[in-house]
């Protein structure tokens, strides 16, 4: 079994930083990849940034340039930085990982971007 736990989220003002971080811990033996998702109020989860284990990123068009997404294969984390944060940006943040050839779900970490 694969746990994946999230943390770094909180309030921020317009224009702030947070970072966000997520370990997997567990039966990794084989991660493919991690991401990081989103999921706004009333709105479906979206993809905000992907990493692989060959290092390739992908990014939401609304967060490049702001976002980093980092992963330490030795460690098995992934980090989330964000900066130049927007109200817009405020959701709950979740953690995603291939590992193994199965999809894990961290439990979230809510960010709210407000002034």
């Amino acid at each position: 079994q694969v746990h994946l736990a999230e943390s770094g989220g909180g309030l921020v003002q317009p224009g702030g930083s947070l970072k966000l971080s997520c370990a997997a811990s567990g039966r990794t033996v084989n991660v493919y990849a991690m991401a990081w998702y989103r999921q706004a109020p009333g709105k479906q989860r979206e993809l905000v940034a992907h990493i692989t284990k060959t290092w390739t990123t992908s990014y939401v068009d609304s967060v490049k340039g702001r976002f980093t997404i980092s992963m330490d294969k030795a460690e098995n984390t992934v980090d989330l930085q964000m900066n130049s944060l927007k109200p817009e940006d405020t959701a709950v943040y979740y953690c995603q990982a291939r590992i193994n050839g199965h999809d894990y779900w961290g439990q979230g970490t809510q960010v709210t971007v407000s002034s």
